[in-house]
């Protein structure tokens, strides 16, 4: 088997569309995809025999237009492969999970498009049984067709929740509640700024409309400050705008604070071949921009490195007009959903809070690292404390660890996540059947 010149890691919107350039200047690509299926979170595919759920005209449009493209240009794609890393030859590993074996490309370019993650706050009792993130439960519906049953809380901070409450609502089930950190309705001059991205507004007044007729609960400027459990409810604990608590019996709690990068141990860009292949990154792993802007820079990235691997440098002005509009409506939409009164200090919750749920660590097993005399660093706070030791390795908890060891220390320079993680394959833990059945695809490089 012959190396392509290109790989793509993901097969999201800036995966696909970076394929899709990549392949138009005459370079032989592939895609790499952990999945069945193409698409990414936001258009992930229903599982075989289920229909697609009613998505907004706008995205389904994008997809059909974008998946189309993809199928013209015949671009083969590994699925069921989980992106490892790039080693110190340059070669890019991943774990087969079809073949059960760990295998290695050696390509000319890689562009990594491996989107974005939820950002869930540690709460008292978010680490519990039937509590998991809004996104989780979106993706959920895409793939099965179905609402999750009973009755279900969203609860955070940002539109994606107004999105899956519309979602859950058409498939027959309605959250009893969206609780929201922001007043969206409150803050007119961000609400006027949105007009000049029409797009994004009548999606949003279709998921809107949907709310207001089912007569959901949409509580603005209120918190989530606890989850607790009786005989056979979560109870959802809820301070409103006039500082009065409201609990709140439910079977399943949905959490979504905003959005991040999927950079976890991501290698570093490199727009030279030299002392390896060219790396770039291309969508929401780069910059959390949304869909639009994702689909957008995965044509940047794709046509920069047919730009270096044609002998001439990544241009900065590929692409750059769409994806700084959406920066733009990014921008404004954080200040329409800002927090009122700012994001709750992890300092503020109590010693017994679950922050690393891997190893069962709470904030007051941090604070008692951090109040030592000798000041710990990040990758002590881990090997002392064995916060970013689970199973996740700190995908999860590392950047609220982190941030609380910024609250506690605030006249240091502040941590980050990479101080406890570090950066170093393989990315992703690898089972030790793939790795004793580690095989090459192609003998050439041996």
């Amino acid at each position: 088997m012959i190396d392509p010149e290109v790989i793509v890691i993901g097969g999201g919107p800036a995966g696909i569309a970076a394929a899709i350039e990549v392949a138009g200047c005459g370079y032989a690509v592939e895609v790499v995809e952990q999945r069945d299926s193409l698409g990414g979170a936001i258009h992930r595919q229903p599982i075989k025999g289920v229909a697609p759920i009613s998505q907004a005209s706008g995205p389904k449009a994008r997809w059909r237009a974008l998946s189309d493209d993809f199928a013209s240009a015949r671009i083969p794609v590994r699925y069921r492969s989980i992106f490892l890393g790039v080693d110190a030859d340059g070669l890019v590993l991943f774990e087969n999970r079809l073949a059960c074996s760990v295998e290695r490309l050696q390509a000319k370019a890689v562009i990594v498009a491996t989107g974005a993650v939820e950002k869930v706050l540690p709460r008292p009792g978010w680490h519990m049984a039937k509590v998991s993130t809004a996104g989780g439960l979106q993706v959920m519906m895409k793939e099965t067709g179905r609402a999750p049953k009973g009755r279900v809380l969203l609860a955070g901070n940002g539109p994606l929740l107004i999105a899956v409450t519309a979602q859950m609502a058409r498939l027959g089930n309605p959250p009893v509640a969206i609780v929201e950190a922001g007043d969206p309705l409150g803050r007119t001059g961000a609400g006027f700024s949105m007009l000049g991205h029409m797009s994004l507004v009548r999606e949003a007044f279709g998921y809107l409309r949907t709310i207001y007729l089912r007569g959901i609960p949409w509580m603005r400027a209120s918190q989530l400050t606890a989850i607790e459990r009786d005989d056979t409810s979560l109870i959802a604990v809820v301070r409103r705008a006039n500082g009065r608590e409201q609990r709140i019996p439910v079977d399943r709690i949905g959490l979504h604070d905003g959005i991040r990068p999927n950079d976890f141990a991501l290698p570093n860009e490199k727009a030279t071949s030299v002392a390896g292949p060219v790396i770039l990154r291309a969508g929401d792993c780069r910059e959390s921009l949304g869909a639009f802007a994702a689909e957008a820079d995965g044509r940047r990235a794709g046509r920069a490195v047919a730009e270096i691997l044609s002998g001439g440098h990544e241009r900065a002005d590929l692409g750059c007009v769409k994806i700084e509009r959406a920066r733009r409506a990014q921008e404004v939409l954080s200040t329409l959903f800002a927090p009122v009164g700012g994001a709750c200090p992890i300092s503020s919750l109590p010693a017994d809070t679950i922050l690393c749920r891997c190893e069962g660590k709470t904030v007051g097993d941090l604070r008692s690292l951090c109040e030592r005399a000798d000041r710990l660093t990040g990758r002590e706070i881990k090997h002392n404390g064995r916060f970013a030791m689970g199973l996740c390795q700190g995908r999860f908890c590392a950047a609220n660890t982190a941030a609380l060891m910024a609250e506690i220390w605030p006249q240091a320079p502040a941590p980050v996540a990479e101080d406890l993680t570090g950066r170093r394959w393989p990315i992703r833990p690898v089972s030790i059947a793939a790795l004793t059945g580690a095989r090459a695809t192609s003998t050439e490089h041996e």
